[in-house]
């Protein structure tokens, strides 16, 4: 049974930086794209960023361009999202996602619905 579990959310201050993590378990991680999307509240999930099996390459979403780098690490199975200059806007539920690497270049990887696995999200809040 595949696994996702994302931590590092919290509440930080505008101007501010937080990383958050996903740690994948119960699937082959190397073969899987992950991703990242957010959803504030009465908003549609967004894509935010994603990183490809081989971890070469990257994509952001135009919001976090910039300000966003996503990384992965296949030892520790794990995907980051290291997050700076965070701004009231970036307030929102953060939602890691797998997605089998031949699906993600069949399809792309910055619509929600091709995703295989999720995981449960992790709260970030900036402050102004």
């Amino acid at each position: 049974q595949a696994q996702l579990v994302e931590s590092g959310g919290g509440l930080v201050q505008a101007g501010g930086s937080l990383r958050l993590s996903c740690a994948a378990s119960g699937l082959t991680f190397s073969v899987y794209a992950m991703g990242w999307f957010r959803q504030a509240p009465g908003m549609k999930r967004e894509f935010v960023s994603a990183i490809g099996w081989n971890g070469e390459t990257k994509y952001y979403g135009d919001s976090v361009k910039g300000r966003f780098t996503i990384s992965r690490d296949d030892v520790k199975n794990t995907v980051y999202l290291q997050m700076n200059s965070l701004g009231p806007e970036d307030t929102a539920i953060y939602y890691c996602a797998a997605i089998y690497y031949t699906t993600a270049q069949a399809l792309g990887v910055r619509q929600d619905d091709v995703y295989d696995y999720w995981g449960q999200g992790t709260q970030v809040t900036v402050s102004s």
